[in-house]
């Protein structure tokens, strides 16, 4: 399988095409594609989904996709690497950066409210036509609309996941996950009882509401989660292992390297060095 690698952090360009140029490819790099006009079905890691003009989809790293068109179809491709990635600094980046490795167990568009939708629509016009008429500041106004669209896409695929997590899920579950994540860098505001203090309920309670709730005990939520985000560490940033474990709470370095070695199998190191091989392959 061919395997396509990307040079830049950020790459934005228009491609009106009546057969897909790539098939059963994987990339090293993100890969958003909005659909302007056209119809077809998009195949992502085995599975197919129908696709239409306001469809918005995104392709993370080693996902095998292709896209099977229906006569001639216009989109736009805005290509970003872990490079791109890094340089976030708003205060949102955890949720974004899990959010886009969530995306290859997302079906279909990953826009799905409607008035997002519209806005994504027109934030593509405006980065068409700031990518086909270089002017003077160019380059940060195409950033700009891209950070936009990538943020409206983190906030859809937060309502689905959310949806996804049970179909009678209730307002107070959601709060709970909004606690644990604001949370997540101090572990003393997320024991058991100070959780279910916060939200009035008995921890006994807490526990069987959130497995029923969730499909998992709070306590492993908990710990996946810190786990994705210092992945995230690992992959998109250049902090040291004892920065890592100062900013989630660890004691120290050897604290940190055992969660993670008890969930993951390997060190923080080993698993940073696997994922700058990846990279490179």
């Amino acid at each position: 399988m061919a395997r396509e690698n990307m040079h830049q952090s950020l790459e934005v360009f228009y491609e009106k095409v009546d057969d897909c140029p790539l098939r059963d490819r994987k990339f090293n790099f993100f890969e958003l594609v909005y659909v302007i006009s056209g119809v077809g079905n998009h195949t992502v890691n085995g599975n197919s989904f129908p696709y239409a003009s306001g469809d918005l989809f995104l392709i993370t790293p080693n996902d095998c996709h292709g896209f099977n068109l229906e006569g001639t179809c216009e989109f736009m491709v805005i290509r970003f690497g872990e490079g791109y990635v890094r340089e976030y600094q708003w205060k949102s980046i955890d949720h974004i950066e899990c959010l886009l490795h969530y995306a290859s167990h997302l079906s279909g568009s990953v826009v799905v409210h409607h008035d997002d939708r519209q806005m994504v629509g027109l934030l593509v016009q405006n980065l068409q036509q700031a990518t086909t008429h270089q002017a003077m500041y160019s380059e940060d106004l195409i950033r700009h609309l891209v950070n936009a669209i990538i943020v409206i896409a983190a906030r859809n695929m937060a309502v689905i996941k959310s949806q996804e997590i049970s179909a009678n899920t209730d307002v107070r579950i959601l709060q709970i996950l909004d606690y644990v994540q604001e949370h997540i860098y101090q572990p003393e505001f997320l024991k058991i009882a100070t959780i279910a203090e916060k939200f009035g309920l008995s921890p006994t309670y807490l526990g069987s509401y959130f497995r029923k709730q969730c499909g998992e005990s709070i306590q492993q939520y908990i710990s996946s989660y810190r786990i994705r985000l210092i992945e995230h560490r690992l992959r998109f940033s250049d902090k040291r292992v004892h920065e890592i474990a100062d900013e989630f709470g660890f004691a120290d370095e050897s604290h940190v390297n055992k969660f993670f070695k008890r969930h993951h199998g390997v060190s923080l190191r080993a698993y940073r060095n696997s994922c700058r091989k990846e990279v490179i392959a």
